[in-house]
């Protein structure tokens, strides 16, 4: 199967060892796979039948069709997945369909954490890619350096191709994660010292002139 990274997917299929890429070990997954570095407790699904994370699933449940995400309302759907640390983005995973329940595409935005149906109009994905209906896992390679540091990536689903709703059975992610450093501690000193608030230094007597000498 040809491998288009920039407009297509490259397909893994159920037996690991057909597949031309290293990913490492086989059931543990890819050696970059995100998914201990999600914070699953906060992933976000909008116009969906029930909560998000429930399609963000280890790598050995990544072919689980009993647990899925369907569409509620209509055909688009829209995760928003929140990083514990931040990303450099590689490759996106996703298992969808079957058939006119596949998605046309998916749009990809990052650090957006609050964007819903009224945002995605107005703002530009960062990358976009067609999803053909496949049963297998498909994997989409993303522009990393349009991925840096990434702390949170929203995925948005704009239609299904036919069916009344849209339905995904899993999303991976592949990448780089690094802790999240603290901000960094601000000191504010003061522009004139006051003298009653700090201890009498030996030596000065407390006389302390703010006139320029001359």
């Amino acid at each position: 199967m040809p491998h288009n990274h920039h407009d297509g997917p490259c397909s893994h299929e159920s037996n690991d060892n057909d597949h031309d890429h290293d990913h490492g070990t086989s059931d543990l997954g890819p050696n970059d796979n995100l998914f201990p570095h999600i914070d699953r407790a906060n992933v976000v699904a909008l116009n969906a039948t029930r909560e998000g994370s429930v399609v963000v699933k280890p790598w050995d449940q990544r072919n689980n069709e009993e647990v899925f995400l369907e569409s509620d309302a209509d055909d688009q759907l829209i995760i928003r997945i929140p990083f514990t640390g931040s990303v450099r983005l590689r490759s996106l995973l996703l298992k969808t369909g079957p058939g006119d329940q596949t998605p046309t595409k998916v749009a990809l935005f990052s650090n957006q954490p609050s964007m819903d149906f009224n945002d995605v109009s107005d703002k530009a994905p960062v990358q976009e890619f067609d999803i053909p209906q496949d049963r297998n896992v498909a994997e989409y390679a993303v522009k990393t350096a349009k991925f840096n540091k990434v702390s949170s990536l929203t995925l948005f689903f704009p239609a299904s191709q036919g069916a009344d709703t849209t339905k995904i059975y899993y999303v991976g992610l592949l990448g780089h994660w690094t802790e999240r450093k603290n901000d960094p501690v601000i000191t504010v000193y003061e522009t004139q010292a006051n003298l009653a608030d700090h201890e009498k230094i030996q030596g000065t007597d407390g006389n302390f002139s703010t006139t320029p000498s001359q």
